[in-house]
C-alpha cells in the first residue's frame, strides 16, 4: 500500500501521503486514478520516502480517457493505479495489425504492452517527428513505414506517400516492402548516371508562373509579368511557322519600334535593332527584308546605316515599314497554348519576352529580368537539365497516376525521391515543385477522396522556413499546404533536428508529434509551446531519453506516451562515420619510435600527478 491521503490539490497537480516512507522510483511514470464521483488521471511525476506527487492529466468519461479535465478532484477521493483495461485505453489499441491503428513501440512505463497511434487522426493530419542528430529520427521514419506496410490482413493499398530522402537514406529501408504481396515502394534518384526511368523527372509544360518562378529562384514580383509572358510565348516556338508567323512579325516590330524612339544615339540604335533582328526574325520581317521606295530598293540592314553627320538618315523609312506590321487587335488568346514543350522552347520565349513590350528601354529592368533566362541557361545546359527531359505529353493527372505506379503496372503506395546528388537550393526547388503539383491537382478534383498524398520531408528545416517565396509569390507552398492542404488530402509529414527553424506557421498546423531526444533550449522551448498538454516535466525528460524511445502526443493520441520503438530492419543508412573503423590499420611491422614516445608521454602524465598531488 503506497496512496494515504490527498495532502495538497493544485491546479495541475495532486499530492499525496506516501504511507510506505519508501522512495520506489519504479512507479513515476505510473498513472493512477482519483475516483470518488469521477475518475481523474493523474501521472506520478515525484517520490519521496514522504509523499507522492501526481500531475493530472485527464479523465475517463463513460470508460474512455480524455485529455484535460471538465471536474474538480475531490479531497475524499480513493486513489488506486490504473488497471489494465484502462491501461490499454490509455495507450491505444495493442494489435499490430487493424485498419485503425499504427503500432509505434513499446511503453516504456508499462512493461509488455504496446503505444499504437489512431491512424485517420495521424496521416489525415500532418505531423512532425522531431529529435536531435543521433537521436533515432531515420530509424524512426522507417520502422513505422515498416510498421504500416509489414502487415498481413490490413494492407494500406491504397495509401501514398512521397518521401523526399535529401541524403539518400531509406532506399535499403524501405526496399523490403517490395518483397510483399501488395505494397510497392518506388526509388527516384537525382543521380543522372542510373536508367532514365529510375531519375527524376518533371515535364516543363506542367509548370506554371510560380513554378517557373520557384525554378530559376526569382527574387522580386516584378519578375512575375516576364515569367507570365514567356509562358504565353513558348506557344509561337511550338507550332509552325506559317501558323504564328503575323504574331511574330508583331512582337519584333513592336520592340525594334521601341528601341527606335528610347532616346538613344543613332550608333546604339542600330547595334540593337540589329541584335533584335539577328536572333529574331521571320520570312518577313528579317534584316534582308527589302524596303521599296520609288527609284530604288533598300535592304532593311542597308537603312539602318549611319550617315557622315552621325544621323539614322532613313529613320522615317524604317519605322514605317516596321508599323506596317503592327497589328494592335492581334493577341495571343488563353487556348493558345501548347500541350508539350522543353526548355529550350522556353529559353526561346523567355528571349523573345525580354525584347517585348518595353523590356529594353530600361537597362535595370532589362538586368533584373535578364537573369532569370541566364539562370535557365544554366539548367539546360548543365546536369540539372536532365531532370526536366521528357519525351511525350501527358496530363498533370496522368503524370501522377504514373508517379505512383511501378514500371510493370503496380499500384506504388511510396515513392522515394534521393535528392542526395543535387545542392540543397536544387533539392529545395525539386520539393516544392513536386509539393506544388499535389496540391494543385488536388484542389482541381470535386471529390476529395480520389485522391491523398502525405509529403515526408527529411531536414524539413531545410525547406519549411520563412523564405523569400513570400515576399515574390505571396505565399510559401509549405505554409499553403499546412493551411489549405488537409482539405484537399495533401498532408505534410516534417522531421527535424532543429525545429526553431522551422516555420512557425508549419509547425503549429500539425495536430501529431513524435518527439525524440532533445537538448537545444530553442527547441525545447518551441515543443513545450506547441501544446498544454506537454508539462515541465515533459520537457525536462526529453534531455535523458534514451536513442529511438519518444515522447508521442497530439489528435492521435489519448495523452502524451512514451514509446521505445523498434529497431527498423533493414535499417536506413544514417549512422555516423565509424572513426575506429576508417582510421586505425593493423601494421605487420614494428612501429619502432612508438614505445620511446609512449614513454615520453606517461612521464608527462606522471609528473602532472605528482604536481596535482602536491597541490
Amino acid at each position: 500500500m503506497l496512496f494515504g491521503r490527498i495532502l495538497e490539490i493544485t491546479e495541475d497537480s495532486v499530492k499525496v501521503e506516501n504511507i510506505s516512507g519508501k522512495v520506489q522510483t519504479s512507479i513515476l511514470g505510473v498513472h493512477v486514478v482519483f475516483e470518488e464521483k469521477y475518475k481523474i488521471v493523474g501521472e506520478i511525476s515525484a517520490v519521496d520516502d514522504k509523499t507522492i506527487t501526481c500531475l493530472l492529466v485527464g479523465e475517463f468519461i463513460d470508460g474512455e480517457f480524455q485529455g484535460g479535465l471538465e471536474h474538480k478532484i475531490s479531497p475524499n477521493s480513493e486513489i488506486r493505479p490504473v488497471g489494465k483495461e484502462e491501461v490499454i485505453n490509455l495507450l491505444g489499441e495493442q494489435s499490430i495489425d487493424t485498419p485503425n491503428s499504427l503500432y509505434i513501440g513499446k511503453n516504456i512505463t508499462y512493461e509488455g504492452f504496446n503505444v499504437s497511434a489512431d491512424i485517420n487522426e495521424l496521416f489525415s493530419n500532418h505531423f512532425a517527428i522531431i529529435g536531435n542528430s543521433g537521436s533515432g529520427k531515420s530509424c524512426t521514419v522507417a520502422r513505422l513505414f515498416q510498421n504500416l506496410f509489414y502487415r498481413r490482413e490490413n494492407v494500406p493499398i491504397n495509401s501514398r506517400f512521397a518521401l523526399f530522402d535529401i541524403y539518400g537514406e531509406y532506399h535499403v529501408a524501405l526496399d523490403m516492402i517490395n518483397r510483399t504481396d501488395y505494397c510497392r515502394c518506388k526509388y527516384l534518384t537525382t543521380d543522372t548516371s542510373k536508367s532514365f526511368d529510375n531519375i527524376v523527372k518533371i515535364p516543363p509544360y506542367l509548370l506554371e508562373v510560380d513554378d517557373i518562378a520557384l525554378l530559376l529562384n526569382a527574387t522580386s514580383p516584378m519578375q512575375l509579368p516576364l515569367i507570365e509572358k514567356a509562358l504565353k510565348y513558348v506557344y509561337l516556338f511550338t507550332e509552325e511557322e506559317e501558323k504564328v508567323r503575323a504574331y511574330k512579325n508583331n512582337i519584333i516590330a513592336k520592340a525594334a519600334l521601341d528601341i527606335l524612339t528610347s532616346g538613344r544615339n543613332s550608333t546604339q540604335i542600330r547595334d540593337q535593332i540589329i541584335a533584335v533582328l539577328t536572333t529574331f526574325n521571320t520570312a518577313d520581317l528579317n534584316l534582308n527584308s527589302e524596303i521599296a521606295q520609288p527609284g530604288y530598293v533598300r535592304t532593311l540592314m542597308q537603312c539602318l546605316n549611319i550617315d557622315a553627320t552621325g544621323k539614322l538618315n532613313t529613320i522615317q523609312l524604317v519605322t514605317e515599314f516596321l508599323e506596317s506590321f503592327i497589328n494592335t487587335e492581334l493577341s495571343l488568346s488563353s487556348d493558345m497554348k501548347p500541350k508539350f514543350y522543353g526548355l529550350k522552347d522556353l529559353y526561346n520565349a523567355f528571349e523573345f519576352a525580354l525584347i517585348s513590350e518595353g523590356v529594353l528601354k530600361s537597362d535595370t529592368v532589362y538586368d533584373m529580368n535578364n537573369v532569370l533566362k541566364v539562370r535557365l541557361d544554366s539548367i539546360i545546359h548543365g546536369n540539372y537539365g536532365k531532370y526536366f527531359e521528357v519525351d511525350e505529353y501527358i496530363t498533370k493527372a496522368d503524370f501522377i497516376k504514373r508517379l505512383f505506379t511501378s514500371p510493370s503496372g503496380e499500384k506504388v503506395q511510396i515513392v522515394n525521391f534521393n535528392l542526395n546528388y543535387v545542392d540543397e537550393r536544387f533539392a529545395k526547388t525539386l520539393t516544392k515543385l513536386y509539393s506544388k503539383i499535389f496540391l494543385d491537382y488536388a484542389v482541381t478534383l470535386s471529390d476529395n477522396s480520389e485522391f491523398s498524398v502525405d509529403i515526408i520531408l527529411e531536414e524539413a528545416h531545410r525547406y519549411v522556413k520563412n523564405d523569400s517565396d513570400l515576399e515574390v509569390l505571396g505565399y510559401n507552398i509549405f505554409d499553403r499546404i499546412t493551411k489549405e492542404g488537409r482539405k484537399y488530402g495533401v498532408l505534410l509529414g516534417l522531421v527535424t533536428q532543429r525545429p526553431s527553424e522551422l516555420s512557425t506557421t508549419a509547425l503549429s498546423q500539425c495536430s501529431n508529434y513524435i518527439v525524440l531526444r532533445m537538448f537545444h533550449p530553442d527547441d525545447l522551448s518551441i515543443i513545450k509551446s506547441i501544446t498544454h498538454s506537454v508539462s515541465e516535466h515533459d520537457i525536462d525528460k526529453l534531455k535523458t531519453l534514451t536513442s529511438g524511445t519518444a515522447m508521442c502526443f497530439g489528435t492521435a493520441f489519448k495523452m502524451p506516451v512514451y514509446a521505445k520503438i523498434d529497431k527498423p530492419n533493414p535499417t536506413p543508412t544514417s549512422n555516423n562515420v565509424s572513426v575506429t573503423n576508417q582510421w586505425f590499420v593493423k601494421v605487420t611491422g614494428t612501429n619502432s619510435n612508438a614505445p620511446q614516445v609512449a614513454k615520453s608521454m606517461q612521464q608527462t602524465i606522471d609528473d602532472k600527478k605528482t604536481i596535482e598531488t602536491f597541490q
